[in-house]
């Protein structure tokens, strides 16, 4: 099968010819239709996360048809559209026989512990624990989105955070998972602060019912006009929210982001960090003086079980939650290869999606 490899961390990602996966006792070989390309790969390119040994296949987010079913698969059958979460439960654990998997000790991660989606296969373990059935009125694109950014945000609004009708939201960096984070908590009633360093993305922000944008160089309408004002986005939102928000996101991963989305909110306020943060010198610096002072909650989120996904699939038929509406441009996997290492510095106004059999 064709599939995007790189050989190194760091190293020029390549379309070659490669084995095709085989199929788990417990899982099931999927022909993937759709497969995200995210900041998170770009991370495991980079070097960020440990499970990543070269050479590898990334793509984290996926959705296809089952070819073929392991001998210890009870619930699926070829032929059926699956979608899956990033984080993959061992199906063992008390963690899963609970239906938290997306914290489970022995989980698994296409694209991460194992080759991953950019390919036209790729192999997923424990499929009875893991699988979600794609509906008919959901295409593999949307299914997809939902793997990582869409879930991810999901799961950090309605979850952890316990967003509630009227409550404001600041959301830091309008990328993927931040426009899944303002479109969700517009879904839910919330009032919704985007926030980013790139007017395209502010622009898709307020496409998707951020009531303020603002730019990380000065405030933004609701119209994505730029205003006046210096750097400091926290005033910025204090002064838009009457006093903070009540729920922040950093959805980007930074030392910079995080610290503005935690002091954008009011006291006794709830962030939820969802960017993953690389270290600085030796481990990632929040502002805990803030935390400890203001009595706010930080709450981390990392995916979403399976057996989760039945209300936000329901939000999505009923035409509440649009997700193909963030999809911003489908590309083939020389595309794909050459966009991931620039991945960290390209404006983003939306979700890229590959198509592992575009010619």
């Amino acid at each position: 099968m064709r599939a995007v490899i790189f050989d190194a961390i760091g190293a020029t990602p390549e379309v070659r010819d490669v084995p095709e996966p085989r199929v788990p006792d417990d899982g099931v070989v999927v022909r993937v239709q759709a497969t995200g390309l995210c900041r998170s790969d770009w991370h495991g390119w980079a070097g960020h996360d440990d499970d990543v040994v070269p050479p590898h296949v990334p793509g984290h987010e996926l959705a296809g048809v089952v070819t073929d079913v392991g001998p210890g698969v009870r619930r699926w059958s070829e032929g059926q559209r699956v979608t899956v979460p990033f984080v993959c439960g061992c199906g063992r654990c008390a963690w899963c026989r609970t239906g938290q998997t997306q914290v489970c000790p022995d989980q698994q991660q296409p694209g991460f512990t194992h080759w991953g989606s950019f390919a036209e296969y790729v192999a997923l373990h424990a499929a009875d624990t893991n699988l979600v059935a794609i509906p008919d009125g959901v295409s593999f694109e949307a299914a997809a989105s939902l793997g990582c950014r869409f879930a991810t945000a999901y799961r950090g609004l309605v979850g952890r955070a316990r967003l509630a009708e009227g409550e404001w939201l600041t959301v830091v960096g309008a990328g993927g998972v931040g426009l899944s984070a303002v479109m969700i908590a517009k879904a839910f009633g919330a009032r919704v602060i985007a926030v980013d360093r790139h007017r395209e993305a502010l622009a898709m922000a307020t496409k998707v019912g951020a009531d303020h944008v603002l730019t990380v160089d000065g405030a933004a309408g609701s119209d994505g006009a730029g205003g006046a004002g210096g750097s400091d986005v926290p005033a910025a939102v204090h002064k838009l929210t009457g006093g903070g928000s009540h729920v922040s996101v950093d959805a980007v991963g930074g030392e910079q982001s995080c610290s503005d989305a935690i002091h954008s909110l009011r006291r006794q306020g709830r962030h939820v960090q969802i960017g993953l943060l690389p270290p600085v010198d030796g481990h990632p610096r929040v502002p805990m003086s803030r935390v400890i002072g203001w009595e706010l909650d930080v709450l981390g989120s990392h995916g979403m079980s399976a057996v989760d996904y039945p209300a936000m699939l329901a939000l999505i038929e009923n035409g509440a939650l649009k997700p193909q509406e963030l999809i911003e441009r489908v590309v083939g996997l020389e595309e794909a290869a050459a966009l991931l290492p620039v991945f960290d510095r390209a404006t983003v106004a939306g979700m890229t999606m590959i198509d592992p059999h575009l010619a």
